[in-house]
């Protein structure tokens, strides 16, 4: 989790970078939307989709006592995935202008879609490689090694950093693009040590014919559909933002950035750790234990998350202030990301819960009921855009994105339930109600302390940056206090776990 942190405060430095040097302006709308296509094949190709149908074949080789087996696996898989995202990246790199000018951005102008094509060129050569990266952090979680890949992003985002610091004044958007491509080198070979130390035996092989491979194809099939149809959400948003006002994309990009933070360090490191536990329990056939460890899973996610939900939508303005105001990233700026982010929050706690829910499915090797719901949600989540951008211009596209997504979540855990012999509602809803009441009483706290700060502190008929950081600490230690205090009184179970938890580590190391 400390390594999720810092990948999520150096993924959000990196956009505060890449506000200040560029804000919400069409060239960064370009580098955006050339990112769509390069993400699309590795999402499909390498991404989520051959992690989770890789990771508990990998996982059951590994168990036994000669692991060769599970590295020729690896092997023909690694050599298949970069085989594959060799030729995709070369036949988008040949149609990037077509792809761009009648698909992707077709509300562009003739010099954005060029620039958007010649990015989309560069970006292609570091989805190869994350290819590569993407299997071996699958292999090293499968052997409960988690370190060296949760460490990978970080340096990702130090890449995309130091280009946009000190190619961005002279490159423009294009030193971002190279940033993209040394990134994803250092993303693969930070973790390569630990493989090795893993005893990893390479074979240039390629199968289609061995069965483990045929099983995690099979496992991929439906996570494949289901993960094109998230990606073409984000296409659908692509297209639909590149019609609006210059900087849109860009205001939706940072608001979702925001809304992702909470939910990447708190459901995203939970999850990464939670799914080769469930994959373990669910092989040895504890059903039971697979179940208490899912509950307790999914309530404590929720007992981080609402908090951070709500918290973030009272203080979002003083914290975009923050964060990015100043620059090319102006207040005009923070207003629009402002705007958009509202809409995000409205589907954080559900975005964090699927996290959970759907590697319970994948633990149960049941691929096809997540990837069916998901296949319908995202379905809706683009007619609802359709729907709500003429009303609500992007920050329709970010709440059709949380209708749908809560709508998904709702639908798979009770269908979870249904496989796991029944959840515990009782226990659930009770959790639930106290963290609700909890997080609900500390945002109300929050809320008027900003009013306060507003009334009383504010200069000459505006804020000031001494104002934003004022409202921003003080609610964020209002916000910890009374969480804390009133789950205490709640006698929250979780909050009981959080502190056992660290009694127990602190322990351990005295």
């Amino acid at each position: 989790m400390v390594f999720f942190v810092l990948s999520r405060v150096t993924g959000l430095t990196r956009e505060i970078i890449l506000g200040d040097r560029f804000g919400t302006s069409a060239a960064y709308d370009a580098y955006l939307a050339a990112f769509r296509v390069p993400d699309l094949l590795f999402q499909l190709v390498a991404g989520g989709a051959l992690g989770s149908a890789f990771l508990p074949i990998f996982a059951s080789f590994w168990l036994q006592t000669d692991k060769r087996e599970a590295w020729l696996l690896f092997s023909r898989v690694l050599n298949l995935v970069v085989l594959v995202l060799v030729g995709l990246a070369a036949l988008a790199a040949i149609f990037a202008e077509p792809l761009v000018r009648y698909g992707l951005a077709p509300g562009f102008g003739p010099e954005q879609a060029r620039v958007t094509a010649e990015l989309m060129r560069v970006m292609l050569f570091g989805t190869v490689v994350f290819g590569a990266s993407g299997l071996v952090m699958g292999a090293l979680n499968a052997t409960q090694h988690f370190l060296s890949p949760a460490a990978a992003p970080v340096l990702y985002n130090l890449a995309i950093i130091a280009a946009a610091y000190w190619l961005g004044p002279t490159m423009g958007v294009y030193g971002l693009a190279l940033g993209v491509v040394v990134g994803s080198l250092a993303h693969l070979l930070v973790q390569l040590p630990a493989l090795i130390r893993r005893g990893v035996r390479y074979t240039p092989a390629l199968s289609m014919t061995d069965p483990a491979v045929r099983q995690v194809a099979k496992l991929m099939g439906p996570r494949i559909l289901g993960l094109f149809f998230v990606q073409m959400q984000f296409i659908v948003n692509t297209i639909l933002a590149s019609g609006l006002n210059a900087g849109s994309l860009s205001a939706l990009n940072y608001a979702m950035l925001l809304m992702l933070l909470p939910q990447g360090v708190i459901a995203q490191a939970v999850a990464t750790v939670a799914f080769p536990t469930f994959s373990a329990q669910a092989a040895a056939g504890q059903f039971d234990l697979l179940r208490r460890t899912f509950e307790r899973t999914l309530r404590m996610v929720f007992f981080l998350v609402a908090p951070a939900t709500l918290g973030l939508l009272v203080l979002r303005r003083p914290t975009i202030s923050i964060l990015f105001e100043h620059g090319a990233f102006d207040t005009a700026s923070m207003i629009l990301v402002a705007y958009g982010l509202q809409f995000y929050l409205v589907g954080l706690i559900a975005h964090s819960l699927l996290e959970i829910v759907v590697r319970g499915f994948y633990a149960l090797q049941n691929t096809w009921i997540p990837v069916t719901v998901g296949i319908a949600a995202m379905s809706g989540n683009i007619a609802l855009s359709f729907l709500f951008v003429g009303r609500l211009s992007f920050g329709g596209l970010a709440l059709a994105n949380s209708v749908a997504t809560t709508a998904e979540t709702v639908l798979l855990i009770w269908l979870i339930s249904q496989r796991m012999g029944g959840l515990q509602w009782g226990s659930l809803a009770t959790s639930a109600v106290r963290t609700l009441i909890a997080a609900l009483v500390m945002a109300a706290a929050v809320w008027a302390w900003g009013r306060w700060v507003y009334v009383n502190i504010y200069h000459e008929g505006q804020l000031t940056m001494v104002d934003d950081w004022l409202t921003a600490i003080g609610g964020v230690l209002l916000a910890a206090l009374l969480y804390g205090s009133i789950s205490w009184l709640l006698r929250s179970e979780e909050l009981q776990l959080l502190v056992s938890a660290a009694r127990s580590r602190l322990q351990r190391r005295a």
